[in-house]
């Protein structure tokens, strides 16, 4: 199992889902939530066991879950459209193991929202507050995923081997952080979010969540908009498309 995800980006030109949601009185959001129900149980690892691409991965895992649900079958991106979008946004050279130095999730986001992969391109993203777990529910809910990243402590690492385990916090355990991870969040309830990583699915306790989840992000796709009529903060894909102009226009 690799890791992969470089310190988080800070561009004041990712629109924040507190701004896009500021005045409105909201409902609170669902007890739970699976979006992975019936969907296989190995969806296999998008080259994130032999590579650090878990920020491309993790693409390619939100593509199964909206492709499942919106449009009854499920996708699985080519490992070469992957490892293509690790090459660009990471800078790896195939066989060249001094350049498996993985990606930031922004710079994977942002060109994904220029450019897109394989046809499959990100109508916006938007970034969400970790800290407030209404709004974590909220992206999952309204997107179907939350890509998410994530500090990894030694204590975990056994864990993360044991498909279906519950990465949870070990105080006893090795504290020391071995690197950065993201996954995708496609469910959750009140006791924990639902992980997609390597093609496996676990579960991560919401106290773990708040002690080493760093980044969160809620994406727009555009087949899930129009199937589900569900979207970020309720926006319409037009609304959503101009949070992304800035970031187009300045390639970012």
């Amino acid at each position: 199992m690799r890791l992969g995800r470089l310190p988080r980006a800070r561009r004041p030109h990712v629109p924040h889902m507190s701004s896009l949601l500021a005045g409105k009185a909201l409902p609170p959001p669902p007890v739970s939530v699976d979006y992975t129900v019936g969907m296989p149980s190995d969806l296999g690892a998008l080259l994130n066991d032999r590579l650090g691409d878990c920020t491309c991965a993790a693409w390619g895992h939100a593509v199964q879950v909206w492709s499942f649900n919106a449009q009854g079958a499920m996708q699985t991106l080519p490992d070469q459209d992957i490892e293509r979008l690790y090459q660009t946004v990471g800078g790896y050279v195939p066989g060249n193991p001094a350049t498996d130095n993985g990606a930031v999730e922004q710079d994977v986001l942002s060109y994904l929202a220029r450019t897109g992969l394989d046809g499959n391109r990100l109508a916006a993203f938007v970034e969400v507050d970790p800290r407030n777990t209404d709004d974590v529910k909220r992206a999952i809910c309204w997107s179907g995923v939350a890509y998410i990243g994530i500090l990894v402590p030694s204590f975990l690492m056994s864990s993360m081997t044991s498909p279906g385990s519950t990465w949870d916090l070990d105080l006893g355990g090795d504290q020391r952080i071995e690197g950065g991870h993201a996954v995708i969040l496609a469910g959750y309830d009140a006791d924990a979010v639902y992980v997609i990583s390597w093609g496996n699915r676990y579960r991560m306790t919401w106290r773990f969540f708040a002690q080493f989840c760093e980044e969160v992000y809620a994406l727009a796709d555009e087949t899930w908009i129009r199937t589900t009529g569900l979207s970020p903060a309720g926006l319409s894909l037009v609304d959503l498309e101009s949070q992304m102009q800035a970031i187009r226009e300045a390639g970012l």
